[in-house]
């Protein structure tokens, strides 16, 4: 795929909205770089976000304290300015004179603030004719509390305060504090006097901190984000170089190699994987032309060995056919000589066969066929066998009549070998060769109930002249390649041949092949593990296999053939 169609697609995924979910998901399982800059750019916004939160927690505060502090200071020096006043002046019984120095008093304290909200109040009723009374400016009497008010009258020496949502002149409302304290009149009586200061220019201020903050983390993430996708770049670049000519290597391109760069820690990486890629390209061509000696010196030799052994088979058969006129010593000679003359052509007919797959020559020949009529052959053929060692051949047969392209002769070998092999190791009892199709495959199972495989010694069974027990001889001739090519001719259709096994409950083979050449088996319709209850009928796998039990069985629940359509 090209870098254009990659993009392509990845714009036509992020798209559809309705997507993202999953293609976010499959983004952070597939992309390292997507994973490491996602991380840094949350742990970094956190990080931001309670960095900048505190430090707006901390620059209010601190600006509220210091407003604070300069409004007690300012209604401190107001009210003492209006003390100072009251305190110099002579007080007498005359009310004008009074009214006059309280409208000084009016004057200086609005005066001497920086606030033109006020409100005074005497503590205790004032004397009648006094002159004197309380005033309000500019501040609404409801938003003084209770408990300021209490405050202010219980302790005399100090000042008290509040926060209020102070309303501006403009109808807005604005954060502010008021601040309350006595001042004293001789012959008058003492008053609460509240000054209330607006903190709307600090709320701007505040403001403007708070946006500046804010903006200043968001700069720099967007920072971060840009720095780590150019550092992971660098980083992941060679990475995922590394990766695509692993794939390639692994693929079979011997030839690709990373391009190295400087001399740090990546170049040192790439000119190692160059090393290795060198050293495996040596090993693997060492190993095939190892392999093409091998096959070329197999293939030679069964050549070769073909003349002199058709003429010692010749000279075997005639000693053969004149074996009855020698001594019992000499014919039974000739007798072994003739047998092992023709396991040993076999041999070499295998070893050639053998090569041709190891070497990739091996062509089907094609032909419509159907699976039941090659079983049937087969068990017809290899009846006699089954009867000289007892065992008794069962076709079950509810598919496979209809004509599929295969190579029969392929196709019968396999099937030959397997029903060979349940002869050999079915321990004289049933082998019960099964052949059925669905719409995709046709399969043909061979069971016998024999002494079986463990589950280890089963896995290797198509290995190349292996034996599950190496002390027991083969009794009906085999090389120990059958399987081996079978399973060759499995693979060449395209199907697979697969095995069961457990041990005292006998074992199943089942070749599977594709309807339609060229594909590949899907799951067939003969199973490999075997559904029959003949393991619990039977009882102990060291039970005599020749019950009237298993004879019953047998007799009662397997017919001899089972005919149907494919």
């Amino acid at each position: 795929m090209t870098a254009t169609t990659a993009t392509t697609t990845t714009v036509a995924l992020w798209r559809d909205w309705r997507g993202w979910s999953s293609s976010i998901t499959t983004l952070w399982r597939r992309s390292l770089r997507f994973r490491i800059i996602s991380i840094t750019v949350v742990l970094t916004s956190f990080a931001i976000f309670v960095t900048s939160l505190t430090m707006s927690l901390v620059i209010q505060n601190n600006l509220f304290e210091s407003h604070r502090d300069e409004v007690l200071s300012d209604s401190l020096s107001a009210v003492a300015a209006a003390q100072r006043n009251l305190d110099s002046a002579a007080v007498s019984d005359d009310p004008s004179a009074a009214r006059g120095l309280w409208a000084d008093v009016q004057d200086t304290i609005p005066r001497a603030a920086s606030s033109t909200h006020i409100a005074v109040f005497p503590i205790d009723e004032l004397p009648v004719g006094s002159g004197v009374r309380a005033f309000t400016t500019d501040l609404d009497v409801d938003l003084l509390s209770a408990g300021l008010r209490e405050s202010v009258v219980s302790f005399p020496e100090r000042q008290s305060w509040q926060s209020i949502a102070l309303t501006l002149s403009d109808g807005t409302t604005a954060p502010g504090i008021v601040v309350g304290q006595q001042m004293f009149m001789p012959e008058v009586g003492a008053f609460e006097v509240y000054i209330a200061y607006d903190l709307a220019d600090s709320e701007r201020t505040l403001q403007f901190v708070q946006s500046t903050l804010w903006a200043a983390g968001l700069i720099l993430i967007a920072l971060i984000a840009g720095i780590s996708w150019v550092v992971m770049r660098s980083v992941s670049r060679p990475i995922i170089e590394a990766a695509r000519t692993s794939a390639r290597l692994a693929a079979g391109d011997l030839e690709v190699r990373l391009p190295v760069y400087g001399e740090d820690e990546l170049a040192t990486l790439a000119t190692s994987f160059n090393a290795m890629a060198d050293s495996i390209e040596a090993q693997i061509k060492e190993l095939g032309e190892l392999s093409l000696v091998q096959q070329r010196f197999v293939s030679d030799v069964s050549h070769e060995l073909r003349t002199p052994l058709t003429t010692i088979r010749l000279a075997a058969d005639m000693l053969n056919d004149q074996r009855h006129a020698f001594d019992a010593t000499t014919n039974r000679t000739a007798e072994l000589l003739h047998t092992q003359v023709q396991r040993f052509e076999t041999l070499l007919s295998d070893l050639l066969e053998i090569s041709r797959y190891d070497a990739g020559s091996v062509q089907l020949e094609l032909e419509a066929t159907s699976l039941a009529e090659v079983a049937e052959d087969i068990i017809g053929q290899m009846l006699p066998l089954a009867e000289s060692r007892g065992s008794e051949l069962r076709l079950v047969a509810p598919g496979g009549y209809s004509h599929v392209d295969m190579d029969p002769r392929r196709v019968r070998r396999v099937l030959r070998n397997l029903v060979g092999n349940a002869i050999e190791h079915g321990e004289g009892l049933p082998i019960v060769v099964t052949v059925d199709s669905n719409p995709y495959t046709v399969a043909v199972g061979v069971r016998d109930y024999g002494l079986g495989m463990d589950p280890d010694n089963a896995q290797r069974v198509f290995d190349r002249f292996w034996r599950a027990d190496p002390s027991r001889q083969r009794t009906i001739g085999g090389t120990g390649l059958g399987l081996s090519i079978a399973l060759g001719d499995a693979r060449l259709h395209g199907g697979t041949l697969e095995v069961w096994s457990e041990r005292g409950a006998g074992t199943n083979f089942v070749l599977t092949l594709p309807r339609v050449p060229g594909t590949h088996a899907a799951d067939g319709p003969v199973p490999v593990h075997p559904e029959d209850a003949l393991a619990d009928v039977m009882g102990p796998a060291d039970a005599d296999p020749a019950t009237e039990l298993r004879e019953v069985y047998f007799t009662e629940t397997i017919p001899t053939i089972e005919e149907g359509t494919s």
